[in-house]
């Protein structure tokens, strides 16, 4: 619950604000750009949202705070925008919102499958949410990309029975996963899901690929907003950026039409625009290697 003894100076007047407790996930500049801006390794409201899509927006973006560092008068519409999530981008790919501070306020995704529903990285557990999974048939795979974004997965685990998968060289994280990925081939996990491991980031971290359309990328790639492309960050690679470079070279062989980070904005383009940013972009991560 953000504290409004806290609130930070850069706040323009008015009911939303960012108190101190602030992480700078940038899951709020995600949600609701609208609404909320970067300053000083903070997140502020440089407008306060007064039209109906950007104050939904906002209260999205309070729900989604990992560290509950937003602020607004309106319980009645923060409790409105809980029930709204997961929210649906497209044909049964959700974002799951209630991010976690676990994994510095990483996304996670739900995919609803008939041969059984899919998470990609963990929420914070939050009874809530888990209602609203089980109304729309609970969640029979986690699929956890690498170690940073477990989060509340055993929590999650133990919820819906759901097997676990993540790489060997990340189990670490999670001792009692069911599934382990070894090796760095592409691996078939089901009907419609390809775990492609894409180490750099971290040593096993592995992205997934559904339907040849949604990739899950993890902390390996996402789309920058000021740079307006693809990106991947050196300063955050945690284990080896040749590797990384490699890793993206690979991965610019598929095709898929979105990009849908654990962190940073998710993206949708047309498959051979997105082609092109991914060859870009693994061209210029290897001239900076």
């Amino acid at each position: 619950m953000a504290d409004a003894a806290k609130r930070l100076s850069r706040n323009v007047a008015g009911e939303f604000f960012v108190d101190s407790t602030c992480i700078n996930c940038d899951t709020c500049r995600q949600l609701a750009p609208a609404t909320f801006a970067e300053s000083d390794d903070y997140s502020f409201v440089y407008i306060q949202p007064r039209e109906v899509e950007p104050r939904r927006n906002a209260f999205r973006a309070l729900v989604a705070c990992p560290t509950g560092s937003i602020g607004a008068a309106s319980a009645a519409e923060a409790r409105a925008a809980a029930a709204e999530f997961p929210i649906e981008l497209e044909d049964g790919v959700y974002y799951c919102g209630f991010n976690s501070e676990k994994s510095f306020g990483g996304n996670s995704y739900f995919v609803r499958h008939s041969e059984g529903n899919w998470l990609v990285d963990s929420p914070r557990y939050v009874e809530k949410l888990a209602r609203r999974l089980g109304e729309i048939g609970g969640v029979r795979y986690i699929f956890l990309t690498h170690r940073d974004d477990v989060a509340d997965a055993e929590k999650w685990a133990r919820r819906f029975g759901s097997r676990r998968i993540i790489h060997k060289l990340e189990l670490a994280s999670q001792p009692g996963a069911e599934w382990v990925i070894e090796g760095f081939k592409a691996v078939r996990l089901a009907e419609d899901f390809l775990a492609i491991p894409t180490p750099g980031h971290t040593r096993g971290h592995c992205v997934l690929l559904y339907r040849d359309r949604y990739l899950f990328s993890g902390d390996h790639l996402w789309w920058s907003r000021g740079l307006n492309r693809l990106n991947a960050s050196r300063r955050a690679c945690w284990h080896s950026w040749s590797q990384q470079v490699e890793s993206m070279e690979k991965l610019s062989g598929y095709g898929f039409e979105w990009v849908l980070a654990g962190h940073g904005q998710r993206i949708k383009l047309e498959r051979q625009e997105m082609g092109r940013r991914m060859r870009e972009l693994a061209v210029l991560m290897k001239r900076a290697a």
